[in-house]
C-alpha cells in the first residue's frame, strides 16, 4: 500500500495506475476510521480495481466553537485498517497541502443548506465542498463513495459533480449500525457509558415513525413532535427531527404517493451529536 503525502505524490501514483487500464475507486474520509468507513472501502473495491483512501480532517468543515482540535485523529491504527481492507493508496496530507494560508475563491450552496444539518451548521457544507472538489481534482477517480448517514452530503456533493461536470461516478453506501441500531460515527467515541446505552433513542424514534409512515399515516407531524418529546425526556437536546424532500431537502408537511422522502434527525446527547436517517418511499 502506498501512503502519499503530497499532491504530486498521489497524482503520480494515480497517472500510473490509469495508465495501467484501471479502474479508480475512492473514499474520501477524517480519519478515525470504523465499520462504517471499511463498508465504503468494500463497495469502491466493487465498483473499481483500486481504491485510494484519502485521510483528512478538514478546518474548513468546522465552525468557530466546533470539534476540530479534539477531533479523532488516529492515524497508524487507520493506515494498518487501509492495508487489511486491500487499499491501493492512501492520500494523507498536511494542510498546508491542501490550502493556501488565503483562500479567494470559494462554493456557495443555494438552499440545499438551508435545513437538516446546514440549518444549524453555516458554512458547513461549503467547506465539505471545497474539500471534496479538491480531492477529485486531486485524485481524478472513476467512482466515489459515501456514506448514507451524511445524506445531505451526498445529496449536495452530487449536486456539485453534476452542476460541475465532474465525470465521476457516485455510490451511496447504506448506513452501518451498531448491534442496537446506533449509526456508527468517529464521533461515537465522545459518548460516555451511559450516554452509549441512551444513545439509540434517535434510530428507535426514526424506525418507529418510518412504521407508521409505511402503515399510512401522510401527515406525520404529530409523530414527529411526539417523538421528540420522548427523546427530550431520555435526555436528548433536538436538533432537528423531520421528514425532508429527497431532492430538495425542504421540509414537507404531506407526504405524496410515488415520492421518495428523507426522514432525518440530529440529536446532542452530551457533547456528542448524533445523526441518522432513514429513505422512505411510498
Amino acid at each position: 500500500m502506498d501512503v502519499c503525502k503530497s499532491i504530486d505524490e498521489i497524482r503520480e501514483v494515480v497517472k500510473s495506475l490509469k495508465s495501467q487500464g484501471k479502474r479508480i475507486g475512492f473514499v474520501p474520509t477524517m480519519g478515525a476510521l470504523h465499520e462504517g468507513h471499511l463498508s465504503l472501502i468494500r463497495q469502491a473495491k466493487e465498483k473499481a480495481d483500486e481504491v485510494v483512501v484519502s485521510i483528512f480532517v478538514n478546518p474548513e468543515q468546522f465552525g468557530p466553537n466546533e470539534d476540530f482540535e479534539s477531533y479523532p485523529r488516529e492515524m497508524e491504527e487507520d493506515l494498518k485498517k487501509c492495508e487489511d481492507e486491500g487499499v491501493s493508496v492512501v492520500f494523507a496530507p498536511n494542510r498546508d497541502d491542501v490550502y493556501d494560508e488565503k483562500k479567494y475563491i470559494r462554493i456557495e450552496v443555494d438552499e440545499l443548506n438551508r435545513h437538516m444539518c446546514g440549518g444549524s451548521r453555516p458554512g458547513f457544507f461549503e467547506g465539505i465542498l471545497l474539500i471534496v472538489n479538491k480531492l477529485f481534482n486531486i485524485v481524478s477517480p472513476d467512482v466515489a463513495v459515501f456514506g448514507q448517514k451524511d445524506i445531505q452530503q451526498f445529496q449536495i456533493v452530487s449536486r456539485m459533480v453534476y452542476e460541475f461536470n465532474h465525470n465521476i461516478e457516485l455510490i451511496m453506501a447504506p448506513i452501518e449500525r451498531a448491534n442496537d441500531g446506533l449509526a456508527l460515527s468517529s464521533r461515537n467515541k465522545y459518548l460516555s457509558l451511559e450516554e452509549r446505552e441512551i444513545a439509540p433513542g434517535l434510530y428507535r424514534a426514526l424506525n418507529y415513525i418510518e412504521k407508521q409512515i409505511q402503515g399510512g399515516v401522510d401527515t406525520p407531524s404529530l409523530l414527529l413532535k411526539h417523538q421528540k418529546s420522548e427523546l427530550e425526556a431520555k435526555g436528548f437536546k433536538i436538533d432537528y427531527l423531520d421528514m425532508f424532500d429527497k431532492k430538495t431537502l425542504q421540509p414537507v408537511e404531506t407526504l405524496s404517493k410515488g415520492s421518495e422522502y428523507i426522514l432525518a434527525g440530529a440529536v446532542w446527547l452530551g457533547k456528542t451529536r448524533l445523526i441518522d436517517n432513514f429513505l422512505i418511499e411510498l
